[in-house]
């Protein structure tokens, strides 16, 4: 069985003018043996420019995080930083406590270094790359043949009032596989977005740091807010 990564699974209200300060996002890991636990608290981390100066870098790709252990930020779990990003790609270093180098992860965009699909790459410190691709092509060949009947089903749904679930029918695949060696270590699935370490060797903090990311350029962009 392997070990599963899953960010903001239950979103609570902010209804305690007390807890107004802490992180809310959550990061949870769950290994089979009981529920999911919270195992660290996302927060995007501010250049000196605040959230314009923030905004601004994440439209060219950049990202930088923060993992804490709890949400009052008294431990950190790992630093995610952006090593560069330009052209449509996008290269991230995830570190320790300490600053020690955990992994690297790449991000490729359509049509840049990745293809007709995006390419993330994912390299702990001192192993092979891993490297998985956003949505079968197949199913991404239905998802534009279709998209034209989906943005008239989205237009009538949001006229009606109907909720969306971070892009409903509009939303492209994006069930990403990694592969390296002939196996596969590494699993997002877009049902509950929930990222599988096949691989038990891996650590935890490099998955978390990832899912974080791909979440971060998917519909939700929990990192986007302008406050």
């Amino acid at each position: 069985m392997s070990n599963v990564l899953m960010m903001n699974p239950v979103r609570l209200g902010n209804q305690d003018p007390a807890s107004a300060a802490a992180v809310k996002d959550t990061l949870h890991f769950s290994d089979g043996s009981g529920p999911p636990r919270v195992v660290a608290h996302p927060e995007r981390e501010l250049p000196p420019g605040g959230v314009p100066a923030y905004l601004a870098a994440r439209r060219t790709g950049a990202r930088s995080f923060v993992l804490w252990a709890d949400e009052h930020r008294r431990e950190r779990v790992a630093t995610v930083v952006t090593q560069s990003a330009s052209g449509g790609v996008s290269t991230f270093q995830v570190l320790g406590a300490q600053g020690e180098l955990i992994g690297t992860i790449v991000r490729e965009k359509v049509l840049r270094g990745g293809g007709l699909r995006t390419r993330w790459t994912v390299t702990p410190a001192g192993g092979p790359d891993m490297v998985g691709y956003k949505g079968r092509i197949v199913w991404w060949f239905v998802w534009w043949l279709f998209l034209p009947l989906m943005a008239v089903v989205l237009v009538f749904s949001v006229l009606d009032g109907t909720p969306g679930n971070e892009g409903g029918l509009a939303r492209g695949p994006r069930r990403i596989r990694w592969r390296a060696g002939g196996r596969m270590p590494l699993e997002f699935r877009s049902g509950g977005d929930k990222l599988h370490l096949h691989a038990p060797e891996l650590d935890w903090r490099l998955g978390a740091a990832l899912v974080a990311l791909v979440r971060s350029f998917s519909a939700v962009k929990w990192d986007g807010r302008k406050t």
